[in-house]
């Protein structure tokens, strides 16, 4: 399986490493507990907690698996302080036909966040604007099929 890099900054890479560690130190004994507890019930086949227990089980070994995949080659980035825009980027953009000016850092997927201003790389905004410079006006088609026009104002 190819998987993409996983870009992060220090901070982030520090709250994943401290979520990994609370789910295999904390979460797996908690769950191995109530298997233990619901299996003790009986009949496994009509026993609703361990279901449930099963579940949660499920979850967090994948929540584990995906965490240990990013953190195991997670690429550390800083600002980007640059002619071009790149990860760690911090970027002014105007819309056309929009007199408002937005800025964006540009994340890797597991820091997007739009609402703090944050897009990944991968989405269509951030794979768009990747490489421009100051002045460079770009186009891309939105997931909702609509072709947008940006013009990059700053680069910081």
């Amino acid at each position: 399986m190819n998987e993409e890099k996983a870009y992060l900054t220090k901070e982030k890479h520090a709250e994943l490493t401290i979520e990994l560690e609370t789910l295999i130190t904390v979460r797996r004994p908690e769950i191995a507990k109530q298997l233990e507890y619901a299996r003790s019930l009986g009949d496994l086949s009509e026993n609703a907690e361990y279901q449930q227990a099963r579940q949660t089980q499920g979850e967090i070994e994948s929540r584990i698996k995906h965490l240990t995949r990013i953190l195991k080659d997670a690429e550390i980035v800083k600002l980007h302080h640059g002619d071009t825009v790149a990860v760690g980027s911090t970027v002014t953009v105007k819309r056309k036909g929009d007199d408002e000016e937005k800025t964006y850092s540009v994340v890797g997927s597991e820091e997007a966040d739009t609402t703090l201003g944050r897009i990944s790389l991968n989405s269509p905004l951030g794979e768009a604007m990747m490489g421009k410079v100051k002045g460079d006006t770009f186009t891309f088609v939105a997931p909702n099929g609509k072709k947008l026009e940006y013009t990059i104002l700053k680069i910081g």
